[in-house]
């Protein structure tokens, strides 16, 4: 299921969800600039890597802590291509201004690098050696996701749906987005289920989409909603 917009108000101008849009959209434009060689070398230096922060864990003497730790942030702002940034930036679109909406800007950032952070730590449990640099927002966006879940579970999205034909249908949130979770977390247990270790090769971390989306729901009880003082709402 794809969503398209949801029917949930905002009240306020979402600065920050605007500010990490074309931020990420900026930073993906510099990596297509950069030859094939140099853009490989960028993502494995600032894309997060599990065996990195495992190592510097167990305390392996030639492991520099800010070549472990900086990538769990920095590969918040990367993409693989253009088809990746763009279901990203969408789903961070349609979801992210009413989180921003309720619990205000510079929450909602911290909010958003906090779901980023938790996306990393469960992807690096279930794959401690893997060296393939791990990129994307999603793990941050899975965090909103998770957030708007609990928060606005009537809230209606517009979803286009292949079922034999396309179709459009308004669906509530807490049916695209439990099933979004479900697929995700079936879809990880069963990657663990074929692999003991990732050590080579990509594809879709999919436990970072459950560690993230998990962190948003527990962490957005954690974050008191904003005064309601506008008059206005925007659409």
């Amino acid at each position: 299921m794809i969503p398209i917009r949801d029917d949930a108000p905002r009240y306020t101008t979402p600065y920050v969800n605007y500010f990490l849009l074309a931020l990420n959209v900026l930073v993906f434009l510099f990596e297509v600039t950069l030859p094939p060689e140099t853009r490989q070398q960028f993502m494995f230096q600032f894309g997060m890597m599990p065996n990195h922060v495992t190592g510097l864990l167990r305390g392996v003497p030639a492991m520099n802590p800010a070549f472990a730790i900086i990538p769990v942030f920095t590969s918040m702002f990367l993409h693989a291509s253009w088809m990746h940034l763009i279901f990203n930036m969408w789903a961070l679109y349609i979801f992210g201004d009413n989180i921003e909406d309720y619990i205000g800007h510079f929450r909602y950032l911290l909010f958003y690098l906090l779901s980023g952070v938790g996306a990393a730590f469960l992807h690096i449990l279930m794959n401690p050696h893997s060296d393939v640099p791990s990129v994307g927002a999603s793990g941050a966006i899975a965090g909103v996701m998770g957030a708007y879940f609990i928060l606005y579970p009537s809230a209606r999205v517009l979803t286009l749906v292949p079922f034999f034909f396309v179709f459009f249908v308004w669906l509530p949130a807490w049916v695209v987005l439990g099933f979004w979770f479900v697929g995700q977390f079936l879809s990880g247990a069963a990657t663990a289920i074929s692999y003991t270790s990732q050590t080579s090769g990509g594809g879709i971390a999919f436990w970072a989409h459950v560690g993230g989306f998990v962190a948003g729901i527990a962490m957005i009880k954690l974050f008191p909603s904003r005064p309601r003082r506008y008059r206005y709402f925007y659409r």
